[in-house]
């Protein structure tokens, strides 16, 4: 029975979510599990010395991307497998170090604890699922009989399932025993997001005053930089040096590509097998029939469409997705035109007069019979399109400049239009043809990708270059060999990605382990291998004045503005304590004084012209109603405030949502904390990566 299929398929190994981490379920010290994989004769890696054979990864890699290809439809793409590699990497590296604080804390299941959970009153939902009915209904009876009926190794991978289950859900409740929301965290989250006021408010923007009025000695610039010193703390830092060798597919590829695509084409042409038969073995793909818009099309396709009777193969074309294979069942009315056009163009140059002569004078002979392609070829300064006799190919609205756009959509087929100026020159102008039409195709799909023998190549050479650099000198032998020598800006040391190479973690651990001018192994990267050096190293430590000076002085310059700001804040604040002046009629004091109100906001959002500012939003909050603030220090400079309208406290919806407030701040928190947890625990553990060995 189907069912029975379905339980038998169960696999110990699954993807759960905790705490917004995605952990996979899979023991691989369990005694089973090793016996399957037989003995271990390499090691990609290991976590606090626990090692991690080649066979091991490779099953799990393999066994994650059949489960993506189930659930998708499709199979993991070749660029993206060094990513895919990496989440299997780091869920296994997270479940092992899991499993290690598991036994630390010497959290146990009993066989009668998994028993109860799968046959107590309310069953896993991975199983219970299986045996509910369209109305809801779980058939306990079926359940319990089906999974008496399974083969012991069945039954093994649920109970092993479950139990991790568990010992999981106890690791939780472990560490989250004391984490709570308390009533006052869950009234001022309520307050934060309820709490409508309105405010009006006097700006004194520190970035107003003009710089005339600032004068910055080294001696205010060397003060500053002493007084923050925090903010020129540097953690260690490194930059490197790099030649990248590409592993992009080259023409020999493309080339490669296209040809075993002509074959099927001409295989397919002649033969009545279904062309969906062809994509399911040759596309990369999944079959679908599609309606595809002209304008979507490659322009040197279009005209193969539309003159393509039904049923019709074309191809195959370069497309974003790669070279395709279409057939051609029919076509559909559009709501969008696409027009074909010839065109030469004469630039005005220096003397559009005489442009305008040159043009008028080929119009002329094309109104005589001259031949359009022959002048285009001769006279156009449309290089690409002269080639082709003026023809631009097709083209849908917005893609051309609106003169010219105008002229084409507008103009009858066949005539030769008067010329048309642009910002590019004159155009004479030849509409070929219009058309209104989508069509119906189903697409066959080879991605261009590079072969084996390219990647190769390109490793090989990496190699090459490494052994040289390292017997001579990398730059002069990057200048013989005409490579490119790129720079790396400084990176840390838990730096996930370095601009310019990508992800890379083992590059990085080589980067902080290495001394000035080391020269590295080869590293593969997103965009093929690269051999590099270490071309700067920083220290922990504060930067030096000298390196940072020209860069303080706009800092000390809004430091000094922001203290004249306040000198007017407390001017303007006197005289509206006094009386002898009203908020609205602030800017009297000085000009740089901005009267506004804020209009309904809430404290978690942003006020209109004024932008995120905490201070701000919790001054508002407290601040008593329709009474004037004293000056405060905000993010663009200094306000006075006076709320003049903030709804009461209501206590109906309250009662209503503070039950679920906490819930979610619950979970907020425990996500945090376990988040925060995760990250330590992957710090202070021993973790080695050797996948770089096995892996091209």
């Amino acid at each position: 029975m189907a069912m029975m299929a379905k339980m038998r398929n169960l696999a110990p190994a699954f993807i759960i979510a905790v705490g917004g981490i995605f952990v996979l379920f899979m023991v691989i010290s369990d005694s089973r599990v090793l016996q399957i994989f037989g003995q271990r004769t390499n090691d990609v890696g290991s976590v606090n010395g626990n090692p991690i054979s080649y066979q091991q990864f490779s099953a799990l890699v393999e066994q994650a991307r059949q489960r993506q290809k189930e659930q998708t439809g499709k199979d993991i793409e070749e660029e993206s497998m060094d990513a895919f590699n990496d989440q299997v990497w780091d869920a296994l590296v997270t479940q092992e170090l899991i499993k290690e604080q598991i036994e630390k804390f010497d959290i146990k299941v009993t066989n009668q604890e998994i028993n109860d959970i799968i046959f107590g009153a309310n069953p896993p939902d991975f199983l219970k699922r299986q045996f509910v009915d369209s109305l809801g209904r779980f058939n306990r009876q079926l359940y319990e009989s089906t999974l008496q009926q399974q083969k012991k190794e069945v039954l093994l991978a649920i109970e092993e399932q479950v139990r991790q289950t568990r010992l999981q859900e106890k690791l939780q409740n472990y560490l989250f025993g004391s984490i709570a929301v308390s009533d006052g965290e869950v009234k001022r989250r309520f307050i934060e997001q309820n709490t409508r006021m309105n405010v009006n408010y006097v700006l004194i923007d520190a970035n107003a005053v003009p710089d005339k009025d600032i004068q910055i000695s080294n001696e205010d610039i060397k003060k500053y930089y002493d007084d923050n010193l925090e903010d020129y703390k540097v953690e260690a830092q490194r930059k490197l040096k790099y030649v990248l060798f590409s592993k992009a597919p080259n023409r020999d590829d493309s080339a490669s590509i296209k040809n075993n695509l002509i074959a099927v084409l001409n295989k397919a042409k002649d033969d009545t097998t279904s062309f969906k038969t062809y994509i399911d073995i040759y596309s990369e793909q999944p079959y679908k029939k599609d309606t595809i818009k002209q304008t979507e099309l490659p322009v040197e396709a279009i005209n193969a469409f539309v003159n393509a009777a039904p049923g019709a193969l074309v191809g195959p074309y370069a497309t974003f997705e790669g070279y395709v294979v279409y057939k051609v069942y029919g076509k559909v009315p559009s709501k969008e035109t696409s027009v074909r056009a010839s065109h030469i163009l004469i630039p005005f140059g220096s003397d559009e007069t005489k442009a305008l002569a040159d043009v008028n004078s080929i119009y002329d002979q094309l109104k005589n019979g001259a031949d359009f392609a022959k002048l285009a070829r001769e006279k156009s300064t449309d290089h690409n399109s002269a080639k082709q006799g003026g023809d631009v190919g097709w083209f849908g609205k917005g893609r051309m400049v609106k003169e010219f756009e105008d002229a084409c959509f507008n103009g009858p087929i066949g005539v030769v239009q008067k010329p048309v100026k642009t910002n590019y020159g004159y155009h004479i102008i030849k509409v070929t043809g219009k058309s209104s039409n989508d069509y119906i195709v189903e697409k066959l799909v080879n991605k261009i990708k590079a072969s084996g023998t390219t990647i190769e190549n390109a490793h090989t050479a990496a190699s090459d270059f490494m052994y040289l650099a390292d017997k001579g000198d990398f730059e002069n032998e990057a200048k013989v060999q005409n490579l490119k020598v790129q720079e790396t800006p400084l990176f840390a040391k838990d730096a996930s990605y370095i601009p310019g190479i990508g992800s890379n973690k083992n590059l990085v651990d080589w980067a902080f382990d290495s001394d000035l001018n080391d020269l590295s192994e080869v590293y593969k990267v997103p965009g093929g291998y690269i051999v590099a050096y270490v071309a700067e190293v920083v220290k922990e430590g504060v930067k030096k004045f000298e390196d940072v000076e020209k860069t303080i002085k706009p800092l000390a310059t809004r430091e000094k503005k922001f203290e004249i700001a306040k000198g007017i804040a407390d001017k303007v604040y006197s005289q509206l304590k006094n009386g002898s002046l009203q908020m609205e009629n602030a800017s009297s004091v000085n000009p740089i004084v901005r009267f506004d109100t804020t209009g309904n906001f809430t404290p978690m959002q942003t006020p209109p012209n004024i932008g995120r500012d905490y201070v701000f939003a919790d001054k508002a909050m407290k601040q008593g109603l329709n009474k004037i603030s004293e000056p405060f220090k905000g993010q663009r400079g200094y306000f006075i405030i006076k709320v003049v309208k903030r709804n009461d406290f209501d206590n109906s919806a309250f009662s209503i949502q503070k039950n679920s407030l906490r819930t979610s701040m619950l979970q907020e928190k425990k996500s945090y904390f376990f988040n925060q947890w995760l990250m330590q625990v992957k710090k202070d553990a021993d973790i080695e990566d050797n996948r770089r060995l096995f892996y091209r």
